[in-house]
């Protein structure tokens, strides 16, 4: 197949679109460079399509991918855990996933908690400093 408006050949985002694995927030770009749309999808398919991993294990890759906090792409995370289920998943090991994937979210606290401390002891330090020159 090939893109109606340029005449690109699209068919990896063809295979997406067809089988609802396709996202339409990927459309745009779809339509401003549809030969860099089908390369990229070629690319992330390639993991897919090999068979190194089972279906199982991607669905998993895929809920962590689309549940992270850099992410958040709830329509995906629906999709895939819905695909983990019918590949056989259980209720813990996508949990499992979700859980691992909430880690992220810790480097909030690893960074601001630090700049907290310090500027606590600098008010700290001023209100001391302060004090002792008005003494």
């Amino acid at each position: 197949m090939s893109d109606k408006t340029s005449g690109t050949a699209t068919p990896v985002c063809d295979h997406l679109r067809a089988t609802g694995s396709w996202n339409p927030a990927w459309d745009p770009i779809a339509e401003l460079d549809p030969a860099w749309t089908e390369k990229f999808m070629a690319m992330g398919a390639h993991t897919v399509m090999s068979g190194v991993l089972e279906p199982k294990v991607l669905e998993f890759i895929a809920i962590a991918v689309d549940a992270s906090c850099t992410h958040m792409y709830a329509p995906g995370t629906r999709r895939h855990i819905r695909k983990a289920l019918e590949l056989g998943a259980t209720r813990a090991e996508i949990a499992a996933v979700l859980q691992a994937v909430s880690v992220l979210g810790i480097h909030t606290s690893s960074l601001g908690a630090p700049i907290l401390l310090e500027e606590l002891a600098a008010i700290e330090q001023a209100r001391t400093t302060t004090t002792r020159a008005a003494a």
